[in-house]
């Protein structure tokens, strides 16, 4: 291997680790929250701490501070209930402020509908403030919201993976392979605050956020 050869290796090495390296934010402490419309607590299990967003009229966020995140995958577990219309639970992205940015939520309640237009409705994709699920819902069929292809508990907890680029958004659930939802972003926005996020009346659990930029 000649010198050149040697030093292009180890750039393209040292190029991949810092591409591939995952950050964990620091979510032990109520002060590393902006909260937006919630009281957050936290619990620890196992030394993990747990992120709790109680229920209140309206969405609610608890952005995470000092992140302003672009493109790449954001993986997190979280934990809802099977209560209809009381468990709207997801992560916010791509925020300019607390009432513009996108946000991939679930309906645990309509994780094992028995019904396949409500199963269709186990995931959402909302641009806000002008796409919300409603406004979506009428305008764009079927596009931003899909069921789930698996089955899961819906009190319990699960893993998601988002992967995001410029122009494409896939989500993953429990490291299925394959995608429960793929969409183009309505949101032009590139980058932006990141949190925790909550629907109308809803609240939920949180826990072991992983960051990985492109």
């Amino acid at each position: 291997m000649t010198k050149a050869s040697f030093y292009l290796t180890l750039f393209l090495i040292s190029t991949n680790l810092i591409q591939a390296q995952k950050i964990q934010p620091d979510i032990r402490s109520n002060e590393n929250f902006i909260t937006v419309n919630r009281q957050l607590s936290i619990n620890k299990q196992e030394n993990n701490p747990i992120i709790y967003l109680n229920a209140k009229q309206g969405p609610g966020i608890a952005w995470i501070k000092d992140i302003d995140f672009s493109f790449g995958t954001i993986e997190f577990d979280i934990k809802g209930k099977n209560i209809p219309q009381e468990c709207f639970i997801g992560l916010a992205y791509h925020g300019l402020n607390d009432s513009t940015y996108d946000a991939i939520y679930f309906r645990p309640f309509n994780f094992n509908a028995k019904d396949t237009l409500s199963h269709s409705h186990a995931i959402q994709y909302i641009s806000m403030p002008k796409y919300d699920w409603y406004n979506l819902r009428k305008t764009f069929k079927g596009i931003f919201e899909n069921s789930l292809n698996q089955n899961i508990d819906p009190d319990a907890w699960f893993h998601v993976k988002i992967n995001l680029t410029a122009g494409h958004t896939s989500v993953y659930v429990n490291n299925n392979p394959a995608p429960c939802l793929t969409l183009r972003p309505l949101n032009k926005n590139s980058h932006g605050k990141l949190g925790f996020w909550v629907g109308n009346g809803s609240d939920g659990y949180f826990s072991n956020v992983y960051l990985e930029k492109n």
